[in-house]
């Protein structure tokens, strides 16, 4: 019979590159969520049943056990960028992995793969990169053979960074960002899928590994990369961390005010911290490396997807082409 394998979170962006590795290597696969009946999408990614979504709230032991009994390994993608309701970053990104990683020690569970971040710590004043830290701690403690994965900032087709900023350009000449000149390391998210199935597999040595892609490059640099794919100009203006944080705390207090009802996916008070930081490979950090995987670079994927944010779409290289035809 093949193996079983329980990802928590595998419908959001990097759980369902794994579930769909997982599952062409022959996986049983229980993709656990909080509402199965929106992660559908999953169940193609392998023939009938061996894909299913099944519900788990990360919150509750009885829960997270019941959708873990009877897995050889265990994937925990869960994490937060704002709080949400009750799911707060200690109670998702701190608790909610202790809680995994100790069932799973309870079960026999033989691997155990766990999708951190580049800037877990755990002294940060960032609740994110604070209970990242935490929530590694807790695994480590629980379950010392566990791989865990930092990933720096992540893109691909469904991301939601490169798409977020270029979908901003339509609206405007200027692009605003915070930070222009931190640094970030982007990760293409198949490249971490192909890590983190290595963990599940066992074929991956237990500790710590902080992958980025091939290219460290600035916020400011980022955006102008992004601009060049999507054939737009527009001024990168930015946004000094005084009004910064003015304009995140106006947006958490809508949230709040709101009780939840407005949900604050500009700026949070919270992300303007990280976002003083380099987001980057730390010198002798383990990584793709160590695991003999070569990480794509920007360029051969972005183009294959913010493309739709040209000004013409999917005809602008075919207009670019007929440029070239008139000049002969």
């Amino acid at each position: 019979m093949s193996k079983l394998v329980t990802i928590y979170g595998g419908s959001g962006f990097v759980g369902r590159y794994i579930a769909r590795r997982l599952a062409q290597q022959g996986w049983r696969i229980r993709v656990a969520v909080r509402r199965p009946n929106e992660a559908l999408f999953v169940k193609p990614y392998g023939v009938v049943g061996q894909v299913e979504p099944v519900f788990c709230n990360i919150r509750d032991d009885a829960s997270v056990r019941a959708v873990m009994q009877g897995a050889d390994a265990v994937v925990n993608c869960v994490g937060i960028l704002n709080r949400d309701g009750r799911n707060t970053f200690d109670a998702v990104q701190a608790e909610g992995a202790a809680r995994i990683a100790r069932i799973a020690a309870e079960e026999g569970v033989q691997n155990l793969v766990h999708l951190s971040a580049i800037g877990a710590d755990a002294a940060s004043d960032s609740d994110y990169s604070r209970t990242k830290a935490e929530g590694e701690a807790a695994i480590l403690s629980a379950f010392p053979g566990a791989v865990i994965l930092r990933p720096s900032v992540i893109f691909g087709p469904e991301d939601g960074f490169f798409n977020r900023f270029a979908g901003m350009t339509r609206f405007g000449p200027i692009l605003p960002v915070v930070g222009a000149d931190t640094k970030f390391q982007p990760v293409y998210v198949d490249d971490v899928a192909q890590a983190a199935v290595m963990g599940v597999e066992g074929k991956a040595a237990p500790g710590v590994y902080e992958l980025g892609g091939p290219d460290a490059e600035s916020f400011r640099d980022l955006m102008r990369r992004m601009l060049a794919v999507i054939r737009r100009r527009r001024l990168v203006l930015n946004l000094p961390f005084f009004v910064a944080r003015i304009m995140a705390f106006g947006f958490d207090m809508v949230q709040a005010v709101t009780m939840g009802l407005i949900t604050n996916k500009v700026l949070t008070r919270d992300q303007v911290k990280n976002l003083a930081r380099d987001n980057v490979v730390s010198p002798g950090a383990l990584g793709f490396a160590d695991l003999g995987i070569t990480p794509t670079a920007m360029e051969a994927v972005l183009p294959e997807y913010l493309w739709r944010y040209r000004p013409q779409g999917q005809y602008t290289a075919i207009q670019e082409s007929a440029k070239n035809l008139r000049k002969v």
